[in-house]
């Protein structure tokens, strides 16, 4: 990515939801084409499935023929891994999930996203032999790892000093759910948006879409946005540029297009 608002990727979570069909995708659109459109109208898509069960490594290269040049997918990781009561004994399932296919993906593999259940506590020696598990390559691509963490207690400084040794990403979000801060800790930041609302047409408000655009152009510029949840009271000195992943992921989802098209279209502006 080029640096700018192109290093800024916007999209959904999944393509098939039936929703969709009636506000996003072209009327009798075949659904074996959903994938193909949504492609060319968003930047990147987050993967789901992934979470739940294994890909086969066709599946990933179909995706992949799919999309246009330089479209991102990034992948929740799979549940095996990361919903266990000790994570050091992970490594088995990191090992089979790295090595299903994704790296048929090649250039349009993105992030990949550790999501944790909401009842897993921070235990500083276990979550830290978890991320010395992590590999950093796959058959010679590089990998990046983001942490969506949800318990309260991650919202620690020892966390981000875990996530920054180790070099991954956290999550931010604007859940009142979860734990949700917007302390930089790896080298892009990802953002997961679940309060869209039915009665906006766009999801989220024009107001707090113009303040997604500055922060999104913030952080892609190496800086940090004000105003924000941070665990850190003093935000770190500018950085080099970074990438930036927004996707609109829950509430309203039939709004989640929507707001991810007027998104982008605030940060074409620039």
């Amino acid at each position: 990515m080029t640096p700018g608002p192109t290093r800024i990727r916007v999209g959904i979570g999944g393509w098939n939801y039936a929703p969709w069909r009636a506000n996003f995708y072209p009327a009798g659109l075949p659904h074996s084409q959903e994938l193909q459109h949504a492609s060319r109208q968003l930047t990147a898509i987050e993967i789901n499935s992934t979470f739940y069960g294994s890909q086969k490594p066709q599946t990933f290269a179909r995706w992949r023929d799919e999309t246009p040049e330089g479209f991102v997918f990034s992948l929740k990781a799979t549940r095996y891994a990361t919903h266990r009561r000790v994570l050091a004994e992970a490594g088995e399932s990191i090992t089979r999930f790295i090595g299903s296919g994704i790296v048929e993906l090649g250039a349009k593999l993105g992030p990949v996203v550790w999501q944790f259940a909401p009842n897993k506590a921070f235990d500083a020696q276990d979550f830290e032999a978890f991320l010395a598990l992590l590999p950093a390559r796959v058959d010679g691509l590089a990998l990046r790892h983001v942490m969506e963490l949800r318990h309260p207690s991650f919202k620690v400084p020892a966390y981000l000093a875990l996530a920054r040794k180790h070099g991954v990403a956290t999550v931010f979000t604007d859940s009142e759910q979860h734990a949700s801060f917007a302390d930089v800790t790896g080298g892009l930041l990802y953002l997961r948006l679940v309060r869209s609302a039915a009665e906006v047409a766009t999801g989220y408000a024009p107001e707090t879409l113009d303040a997604l655009a500055a922060c999104a152009r913030c952080w892609a510029d190496g800086g940090e946005p004000d105003r924000l949840p941070r665990v850190e009271a003093v935000p770190p000195a500018r950085a080099a540029p970074r990438d930036v992943f927004v996707f609109f992921i829950n509430g309203a989802k039939e709004r989640a297009p929507a707001a991810a098209l007027a998104l982008l279209q605030r940060l074409a502006q620039r």
